[in-house]
């Protein structure tokens, strides 16, 4: 993808570009209890538009269920989470399976591919799901991946793909319905050095687009290379947070 890409603000694969500045998250006192376990122990953190924001910690310390928090997977035991000014506390359930359909994208770990489908259809699925005929949304489904460089790969099942290919795949569905915010959760960390390069260069990509990002993450050079700030956790808090300069 180049700045060439972009038209009206929007890269093919990217939200709309939204103002610089408008807040796109905010978590406000987030705790989340298991039972005897406390998860996360007031959280609060703002990610504004455009922003790439990488969590790191170690295992157990709360990184993950912030970030299904963030996507309203998982609510929470007190505090607010609102993504583009909605409180997701107060959607239901349907409502929240929408919303997270049309305005968040997730790139998984472990690609959470549909064995049983082409590429293409894996990609194409997830707009037939808000309501978008199965014409348009593999037309788009060719351009995303054709964007990312597996456009020839389209009619091939996940079984038969990399693991970068497979990643590749899973970005492009996460880019399908152009969502205000992406979320990826530790997404070089199923791959092999090559492909983890590969898709550090597409989250960097995407985000010097206009992509607003945030990823967890074990990997200090995924977050160096794909993020502008750094936010640490232990024991479900955050303990630290700095601004990054990208390293090469």
């Amino acid at each position: 993808m180049t700045t060439e890409d972009i038209s009206d603000g929007t890269a093919p694969g990217a939200a709309p570009a939204a103002v610089r500045d408008q807040e796109v998250v905010r978590v406000s006192g987030l705790r989340k209890e298991y039972g005897d376990t406390v998860a996360l122990d007031g959280v609060s953190l703002e990610i504004r538009a455009g922003e790439a924001v990488a969590v790191m910690g170690p295992s157990g310390c709360g990184k993950s269920t912030l970030l299904n928090m963030v996507a309203g997977l998982d609510r929470p035991s007190a505090g607010s989470v609102r993504v583009h000014g909605e409180d997701l506390g107060r959607i239901n359930e349907t409502g929240l399976a929408l919303f997270r359909r049309r305005r968040i994208g997730m790139i998984f770990q472990f690609f959470n591919l549909i064995d049983d489908l082409p590429a293409i259809d894996n990609v194409a699925l997830s707009a037939q799901l808000t309501g978008t005929t199965a014409r348009q949304a593999r037309r788009r489904a060719l351009e995303l991946l054709d964007e990312l460089g597996i456009a020839d790969r389209r009619n091939v099942y996940p079984a038969a793909l990399s693991g970068g290919e497979r990643q590749r795949v899973a970005v492009a569905r996460a880019l399908m319905n152009r969502p205000a915010l992406l979320l990826a959760d530790e997404p070089t960390g199923a791959l092999d050095s090559h492909a983890g390069e590969q898709v550090m260069d597409l989250l960097i990509d995407l985000n010097e687009l206009g992509q607003t990002l945030l990823l967890v993450t074990h990997d200090q050079r995924l977050a160096t290379r794909c993020a502008g700030r750094l936010v640490t956790m232990a024991d479900g808090r955050i303990t630290g947070e700095r601004t990054l300069e990208r390293s090469a």
